[in-house]
């Protein structure tokens, strides 16, 4: 033994000049049986297949009622944030207070929330994203966003590290609807599944846990005025 290792003699006489002739053309799966095989190629969904009807058609099937749960398995046949707004709007809601965790969105998600603004749908909303998507659109659709939706102190933008896909909100109809699933805002042109549930204890529970996120990760100074806000933003 030396230094705790086995000695080993590499003093042999190896020749390693041999000239190994492979043919490597070859079908490797095709010579022998294997267990294993190569996935089946998926083609992608063509952007313009990708429509807001598909999603007003699934908020029009689903019929959401005091304590009622409807599990969901889509295609990525539309962007998930359209499914809130078509959802919002067929059912009319008038909501106190949104609160929306992605990890990702799109510039079209941002619009889809202004609508839903303009439309008088949403009176407060909150909205998380990651420090990834930040990282990334922090001089794109961050600026963006706050230019869209920084109004009249009816939005805040927490930054943070989060991975939940989570919308809930408040109606003053005296509903708490939670939707939760895999699917970020934007679509991934894959299988996603998400639960719409109609639910109090869950809404309180998701509710109090995200408003301390808000709160300690928040990026509005609500006592600054909105113009002041803009002007920041314009400078940077």
């Amino acid at each position: 033994m030396a230094n705790g290792f086995n000695d080993i003699n590499l003093d042999m006489d190896l020749d390693f000049s041999i000239d190994f002739d492979l043919d490597l053309d070859f079908d490797f799966e095709a010579s022998f049986d294997s267990r294993y095989m190569k996935p089946v190629k998926v083609p992608g969904i063509a952007e313009q297949n990708i429509r807001y009807e598909k999603a007003e058609k699934l908020a029009k099937l689903l019929k959401i009622a005091k304590n009622t749960r409807q599990f969901c398995v889509v295609s990525g046949a539309f962007i998930f944030g359209d499914f809130i707004e078509a959802f919002i709007v067929h059912n009319n809601f008038h909501i106190k207070r949104m609160i929306i965790s992605t990890l990702s969105m799109s510039q079209e998600n941002i619009d889809s929330l202004k609508n839903l603004f303009i439309g008088g749908y949403v009176d407060q909303l909150d909205l998380i994203v990651s420090t990834y998507f930040y990282s990334h659109e922090r001089h794109a659709l961050i600026p963006y966003m706050y230019k869209e939706l920084d109004e009249k102190n009816k939005f805040q933008l927490a930054i943070a590290d989060v991975h939940t896909k989570i919308c809930i909100f408040e109606t003053y109809g005296g509903g708490y609807v939670c939707i939760h699933g895999s699917a970020n805002l934007r679509s991934s042109n894959c299988v996603e599944q998400f639960c719409v549930e109609e639910n109090e204890d869950l809404f309180r529970f998701l509710d109090e846990f995200h408003i301390d996120v808000i709160e300690k990760f928040k990026t509005i100074n609500k006592s600054v005025r909105n113009k002041s806000m803009i002007n920041i933003i314009n400078k940077k």
